[in-house]
Formats: C-alpha cells, sequence, structure tokens
C-alpha cells in the first residue's frame, strides 16, 4: 500500500515556475515507477511525464516537454515535478501516482495509487 500527497500547487503567470512535490508512504517507494497526470476542466485525466525506479530513465508528454522535469528522491519518498515557462494551457488539477508493475506508461489505469491532486492555475 502507498498512499501519495501532493503539494505545491499554486496560482501563477504565464511564463512563470512552479514546483509540485508528492511525498509516498511506505517502505517500498524505490520500487514503484512514478507519474504526474493532469486534468483540466471538462478534459480527461492525461499523461504529463514518468520516471523510473531508480530515477535514471524519464519519458514526458509532447506538450511540456523541454519546460517541465520530473525527478525522486528514493531516500526521502518523495518525487517532484519542475515546471518552468508555464502557459494558460497547463492549467489543471495535477495528480501523483504509482506503477508497481513497472514504469513509463501512460495509461491511467496502468497506475496503481493516486493522490488526492493539486491545482494549478496559469493566468495569461
Amino acid at each position: 500500500q502507498v498512499q501519495l500527497v501532493e503539494s505545491g500547487g499554486g496560482l501563477v503567470q504565464a511564463g512563470g515556475s512552479l514546483r509540485l512535490s508528492c511525498a509516498a508512504s511506505g517502505r517500498t517507494f524505490s520500487s514503484y515507477g512514478m507519474g504526474w497526470f493532469r486534468q483540466a476542466p471538462g478534459k480527461e485525466r492525461e499523461f504529463v511525464t514518468a520516471i523510473s525506479w531508480g530515477g535514471g530513465r524519464t519519458s514526458y508528454a509532447d506538450s511540456v516537454k523541454g519546460r517541465f522535469t520530473i525527478s525522486r528522491d528514493n531516500a526521502k519518498n518523495t518525487v517532484a515535478l519542475q515546471m518552468n515557462s508555464l502557459i494558460p494551457e497547463d492549467t489543471a488539477v495535477y495528480y501523483c501516482a504509482a506503477n508497481s508493475a513497472g514504469w513509463g506508461t501512460r495509461k491511467i489505469y496502468d497506475y496503481d495509487y493516486w493522490g488526492q491532486g493539486t491545482q494549478v492555475t496559469v493566468s495569461s
């Protein structure tokens, strides 16, 4: 069992930056591939980025590539999402998710555990 708690969301102007953090409970955090998803009002939840167990491999949606960076610290049971050059289209609730079977998948149903989400709003 893994419990995930996101933090760091807020309101930011276009062009600005935010850093999201996800704190995980449990002693097996390093055995999970981790991902970030987002859901904008009226839209389906979509993949943003994922990171492998040790953090050596990452994957990004085309819409955020070059602007967002995912990282993890297995000693602290945390995964972070650094978001730079934010645009209004990045406005959404951002979710942290854990995958016990692998890493890098972009399919929602491949993730076993989810956080409650944190709101990111980018004003123009």
